[in-house]
């Protein structure tokens, strides 16, 4: 059984116009730095059951813009993500880490690996939100403000988050994930809310249907791919339709553009596989880092 590691420390870094919250795992261990960047709705802290399994590595879990504790407006670009984490890089002077992101976040990584050669060593991408080039077309928002994606009807509102734990424990998608990381999601997803009384959403409903309406932003990630030249797994998920959120987003051929790209498929997984199986998640990672 892997054991817990200390509660990490919060910490906020500038960048524009707002202050990226990363979560930070310290360590003794002398290995290589883990940096991890979260799917759309999520925040840094997912990642917990996962790093515990690395206690020699300092890890960091960061709340992309609008998630977590990074409050921010909604976003039309997801470019900016990726600017921020870079930002974020810079001002910590990392380099030769490995990256692991999930949906939107393994996006972001690989954009910011594309334009900051050095600063990551290795990337591990859950089901990255890389569609096959068709998708991008001209950029054209795929919602609109008359035409919202159906996120912006979430709730908001909780009285606490042992209330929102048990109004989602049976709910799809769910109840696929692990009972640490659903409850990980739920505590560290909410924040006070605005009103005084309850919680609230930390990432808010109608900065999450931004990100969904703004996925076709940067179809230049298909040519940045190109430019990332070091080891990339790409861990594809079973495929079925990209209306559900448990299906795999992610271009069959996209292990095959990156210079140095291995394809792992998984049907037996969903798009949820870190929150499903954090342990097989983990060993994936374990193994494609191999003695760093």
């Amino acid at each position: 059984m892997t054991t817990a590691r200390p509660e990490p420390a919060t910490c906020f870094y500038p960048t524009g116009g707002i202050e990226l919250a990363v979560h930070e795992w310290a360590s003794e261990g002398g290995g290589v730095p883990l940096v991890f960047a979260h799917a759309t709705g999520f925040h840094g802290r997912v990642w917990g059951a996962i790093i515990d399994a690395f206690p020699a590595h300092p890890a960091y879990g960061i709340d992309l813009r609008g998630h977590g504790l990074s409050r921010a407006e909604p976003i039309t670009d997801w470019r900016i993500l990726a600017s921020d984490v870079a930002d974020f890089l810079e001002q910590t002077g990392l380099s030769g880490a490995v990256g692991i992101g999930h949906s939107m976040g393994a996006h972001t990584l690989l954009q910011v690996a594309a334009d900051n050669p050095g600063r990551f060593a290795r990337l591990v991408l859950f089901d990255p939100v890389i569609l096959a080039p068709e998708f991008y077309g001209d950029g054209t928002p795929v919602y609109t403000a008359e035409k919202p994606h159906p996120a912006i009807r979430r709730k908001r509102d909780f009285a606490s988050a042992d209330a929102m734990i048990e109004r989602f424990a049976t709910r799809d998608p769910y109840d696929l994930f692990t009972p640490r990381v659903f409850e990980d999601y739920c505590r560290y997803g909410l924040v006070p809310a605005a009103s005084g009384e309850g919680m609230e959403l930390a990432c808010a409903p109608e900065v999450e249907a931004s990100v969904y309406a703004s996925s076709r932003s940067n179809g230049a990630i298909l040519q940045a791919t190109k430019r990332v030249n070091i080891p990339v797994l790409v861990v594809r998920a079973l495929h079925t339709d990209l209306n559900d959120f448990k299906s795999s987003p992610t271009w069959p051929e996209l292990a095959n553009i990156l210079p140095q790209g291995t394809n792992l498929y998984r049907p037996d997984m969903t798009h949820f596989h870190p929150f499903q199986d954090p342990a097989d998640a983990a060993r994936i990672i374990g193994e494609f880092m191999g003695g760093n």
